[in-house]
């Protein structure tokens, strides 16, 4: 398999599959793609119809593309791992906020898009973004609570993998307002050593201003 990507600094859709496919030790060849280059778009689209990344190349030849379409199509390549959790009430529990984060917070995507390298925590002090912070907040609180594991469902998983990018953004931000359990939550998943390599591996790429350049 393949899997296509953008800039580990920048894009938070393809640190998603990314993150499951290094944890989960899943065999992939990562095909990266710079952002704001001259042959950008015409290089993605040598491998995803949508234009966009990630997009996973499957060893049968057809492409999947969507950061929660490919982690659903692990899920079911690979059941042994358990992606989703096994009971049914919890899985449809992860389901829904891993939907929660693919549709929703879009002033939080917006307002402090994934940037690894950036710290800006004059924009996490700004009040409008609090209702948002306090359903991520409330959101990790409420399954750390109720699970018997370091992760949202005990062990790390797909719902994980979907809230890495805002753990990335709330890092650089540090909006207010977190828990003290949110907060160690975001530790453990910065610990992971996946997560660790996505993170080393964002460093040395070259800066896009547009995407430094935040009011």
């Amino acid at each position: 398999m393949k899997l296509v990507i953008a800039n580990k600094n920048y894009s938070s859709w393809s640190m998603r599959p990314w993150l499951l496919l290094k944890h989960f030790d899943i065999p992939f060849d990562e095909v990266l793609v710079l952002l704001r280059q001259a042959d950008t778009h015409e290089r993605i689209l040598e491998h995803s119809p949508s234009g966009r990344v990630p997009a996973l190349v499957c060893d049968e030849g057809h492409v999947v593309w969507d950061s929660l379409a490919i982690a659903e199509t692990l899920a079911e390549r690979y059941p042994a791992h358990r992606l989703w959790p096994a009971d049914p009430i919890e899985r449809a529990h992860a389901r829904s906020i891993s939907a929660e984060m693919h549709s929703g917070f879009s002033d939080i995507r917006e307002a402090m898009p994934m940037n690894i390298k950036m710290r800006r925590p004059d924009i996490g002090q700004r009040e409008q973004y609090r209702p948002s912070v306090s359903r991520i907040d409330a959101l990790w609180r409420a399954c750390l609570a109720k699970h018997d594991g370091p992760f949202l469902f005990g062990e790390f998983g797909i719902a994980d993998a979907m809230y890495a990018p805002v753990v990335m953004r709330f890092m650089s931000y540090e909006p207010v307002g977190l828990s003290s359990e949110s907060r160690a939550y975001m530790e453990r998943v910065k610990a992971l050593p996946a997560v660790v390599e996505w993170i080393a591996g964002s460093q040395g790429e070259p800066a896009i201003a547009a995407y430094d350049e935040i009011a």
